[in-house]
C-alpha cells in the first residue's frame, strides 16, 4: 500500500509538470479558379477553424495536468515561398498541421529542420503520400481519395447498383478522383459502362434542362451516374437533369466524405453544435481533419505527459490507440504508412446515407482497412515495412 501511495504521488507530480505544446497550422494559400456557382464559397478559415476548436477542447483537459497548448497559424500567399516559411516556422514549433499540396508537403517533410518534427497532412488525399512517397515524419488525418471511392463502391455494391457511367471534369483533381473511382469499381466488382469528359465552358445556370439531357443521352444504360467534379464546378447541375432518371454519386449527389454537417449520431451533434457556435457555419471535411489531428496530439500528450514529437509519434502509431472521432468507430493510425483509419460517411445534401465500411466487407485485421490502400498493396518503406 505504501509503495502504491508513493507511486501515485510521483505520478501526480509528473502529470502536473508543465508541458508546453506548441502547434503550428501551416497553410499554403491557393488561387482558386472561378466556378459556375457561388452558392458554396470556400471559407477563409477552412481547416483552421477545426484546429482552433480542437485546441480549445484539449486545453480544457490540459489545464488540470499542467499542459499548456498554443496554436499558431501561418498562411503563406500563393506566390510565397512556402518551403522557406516552413523552415523558419519549424524553429518555433515541431508539431505541424500542413494544409498544402502534396509537393509542398514533401518539400517540408524533407527539410533538415523537420527531421525530428511530427507533421500532419490535413488537406491532401493523394495516394502517393501514403505509398511510394510516404515520409516517416508525416501522418495523415486527411482522408485518402481511394478510401472515399472504395466507400462509395461498397455502398453501390450493397445496393446492387452495379452498372455505372461517369462524367469526368477537366481539372487534375477531377482526373485523380475519376482514376480512383475506376480502380474501386474494379476492386468491388462493378462496371463502368461508359464515360464522357465534361467539355462545357458556358454558363449552364439558365440552360441545364436543355444541355444536360442532350449531353447524357448517349451514355450506355446504367444504374448510377458517377460525377468526378472535385472543384465543385458543374456537378450540382447534373442531378435531376439527366436523360435517364438515375441516381448521381461521386462529387455530387451521394458523396463519400470524411465529415459533413449532416452527421448527427455517435455524439457528433454536440461537436457540430460547438463548431457552429464558434464559426457560424457547418463543419467541413478539412475542418474535421485538422480537428482530429489536434485531438490526436492531445491524446498523446495526455497519455505520455510529453510533447516531444518522437514520443507522440510512438504513441499515435501504437496499435492500442483508440481515438474517439464521433463516427461510431475507434480511430487509429496505420503503423505502416501513417494514415488515420476512419470510417467514411456517404451522404446526400441533407442526410447520412450510411457509414462505410459496410457489414459483409471483411478484413483479416481491421474492416476499415477495406477502404483505401491496404498493407499488401503499399510500397511505403519509411515506416519500417517492406514493399
Amino acid at each position: 500500500m505504501l509503495t502504491a501511495a508513493v507511486a501515485a504521488v510521483a505520478w501526480s507530480g509528473a502529470a502536473l509538470a508543465e508541458v508546453k505544446v506548441n502547434i503550428l497550422y501551416l497553410r499554403h494559400e491557393v488561387a482558386r479558379p472561378p466556378v459556375l456557382s457561388n452558392l458554396d464559397p470556400v471559407p477563409e478559415n477552412l481547416g483552421i477553424a477545426g484546429a482552433e476548436l480542437a485546441v480549445n477542447e484539449v486545453a480544457t483537459t490540459g489545464r488540470f495536468l499542467g499542459h499548456n497548448y498554443a496554436l499558431t497559424v501561418l498562411s503563406v500567399p500563393p506566390e510565397g515561398d512556402f518551403t522557406a516559411a516552413a523552415r523558419q516556422a519549424l524553429g518555433q514549433a515541431q508539431l505541424v498541421l500542413l494544409d498544402a499540396s502534396a509537393p509542398d508537403m514533401l518539400a517540408v517533410a524533407d527539410l533538415p529542420e523537420a527531421a525530428n518534427a511530427l507533421l500532419f497532412n490535413t488537406s491532401s488525399g493523394e495516394g502517393r503520400l501514403r505509398d511510394a512517397d510516404c515520409r516517416a515524419n508525416l501522418l495523415h488525418t486527411a482522408l485518402e481519395t481511394a478510401a472515399r471511392s472504395d466507400a462509395l463502391m461498397q455502398v453501390l455494391q450493397a445496393k446492387q447498383w452495379r452498372r455505372l457511367a461517369m462524367i469526368v471534369g477537366p481539372k487534375p483533381a477531377d482526373q485523380d478522383f475519376a482514376a480512383a473511382l475506376r480502380h474501386s469499381a474494379a476492386k468491388f466488382g462493378l462496371t463502368i459502362e461508359g464515360e464522357k469528359d465534361w467539355t462545357f465552358d458556358t454558363d449552364l445556370r439558365e440552360s441545364t434542362m436543355d444541355e444536360i439531357p442532350r449531353f447524357t443521352q448517349d451514355l450506355p444504360d446504367h444504374d448510377v451516374l458517377l460525377v468526378a467534379d472535385e472543384t465543385d464546378d458543374f456537378g450540382r447541375y447534373v442531378e435531376h437533369n439527366t436523360w435517364a432518371p438515375r441516381p448521381v454519386a461521386g462529387s455530387d449527389g451521394m458523396v463519400p466524405t470524411a465529415w459533413s454537417p449532416v452527421i448527427e449520431a455517435w455524439g457528433a451533434a454536440q461537436l457540430q453544435d460547438r463548431f457552429t457556435r464558434q464559426t457560424g457555419r457547418g463543419m467541413a471535411a478539412q475542418d474535421y481533419a485538422a480537428w482530429i489531428a489536434v485531438r490526436a496530439i492531445g491524446e498523446g500528450v495526455t497519455r505520455t505527459g510529453s510533447a516531444a514529437p518522437a514520443t507522440l509519434r510512438a504513441r499515435l502509431l501504437d496499435p492500442a490507440l483508440a481515438l474517439d472521432g464521433f463516427k461510431g468507430w475507434s480511430l487509429s493510425f496505420r503503423d505502416w504508412n501513417g494514415q488515420l483509419r476512419q470510417p467514411v460517411a456517404v451522404v446526400n445534401a441533407r442526410a447520412l446515407v450510411t457509414l462505410a465500411p459496410l457489414p459483409g466487407f471483411l478484413h483479416q485485421v481491421n474492416e476499415m482497412d477495406t477502404l483505401g490502400l491496404d498493407r499488401p498493396e503499399s510500397t511505403c518503406t519509411a515506416f519500417g515495412g517492406t514493399p
